[in-house]
C-alpha cells in the first residue's frame, strides 16, 4: 500500500519517562527520511508537538487539524506547514482522516483511545481501508492489546477484525507492516458468532 502522509495520535502530555518522547521524535525523523508528510491534531503541546516539531526541523511537511476553542487556549502549532481551523473534534477526525493514508497511535490517554478507536471502527464498517498501527513502545499497549484479544476471545470483535492494525515496536517495523495491509473484504454486517450455553 502507497503511503504519504500519515496521521498520528499521541498524547498532549510527554509521559512520565523520556523514552516516550524519544519515541516521538525517533517517528518525526523516520517519517521525514521516508518521505512522508504528518498530519496530526495541530498541537504545540506533548508528544504532539514534539513530533511535529522533529518533522518541521527535518524539512518535512505537516497539516495540523485544530478545533477552535484550542486555538483560543493558545494551543495551536502555529509553525505548522498547514493549519486547519475546525469547529468540533468530530469535523477534527474526520478532516484527519480524509487528509491521512495511514494512522499510527503512540503512547496517549483518553483523546489518543478515542481516536485510535473511532479509526478502527470505521475501518470495521469498510468506511476506509487504510492502515492502522499502534507504536507499542516498552509494551505500553500490551494491556489493551490483552484486553482486545479477551473481547475477540468473547465474542465481541470478529477474528477477522484482529487484522485492522498492526503492532511493532519501532517506527521503521510499523511503517514497513502497514505497507502490508490489505483492507478488508466481505460483508461487515456478518454477524458475530457466539458459543451458546
Amino acid at each position: 500500500m502507497q503511503l504519504k502522509n500519515i496521521c498520528v495520535f499521541c498524547g498532549s502530555a510527554f509521559g512520565n519517562r523520556p523514552l516516550y518522547r524519544d519515541i516521538a521524535i525517533e517517528l518525526g525523523r523516520t517519517l521525514v527520511e521516508q518521505d512522508l508528510g504528518l498530519v496530526w491534531g495541530g498541537g504545540k503541546v506533548g508528544l504532539m508537538g514534539t513530533v511535529a516539531d522533529t518533522v518541521l526541523a527535518g524539512g518535512g511537511h505537516t497539516v495540523g487539524v485544530i478545533p477552535g476553542f484550542m486555538v483560543e487556549k493558545e494551543l495551536a502549532h502555529t509553525g505548522s506547514s498547514e493549519l486547519i481551523e475546525v469547529d468540533s473534534m468530530h469535523t477534527r477526525k474526520a478532516v484527519m482522516a480524509e487528509r491521512a493514508d495511514g494512522f499510527i497511535a503512540l503512547p496517549g490517554g483518553f483523546g489518543t483511545l478515542d481516536e485510535l478507536f473511532e479509526i478502527l471502527t470505521w475501518g470495521q464498517l469498510h468506511i476506509h481501508g487504510k492502515p492502522v498501527g499502534l507504536l507499542n513502545v516498552d509494551g505500553y499497549f500490551d494491556s489493551l492489546l490483552s484486553w482486545i484479544d479477551h473481547a475477540a476471545k468473547e465474542g465481541f470483535v470478529r477474528p477477522s477484525n484482529m487484522n485492522l492494525f498492526k503492532v511493532a515496536d519501532t517506527p521503521a517495523a510499523l511503517l514497513d507492516a502497514m505497507r502490508e495491509h490489505r483492507a478488508p473484504q466481505g460483508d461487515w454486517t456478518t454477524k458475530v458468532t457466539m458459543a451458546q450455553s
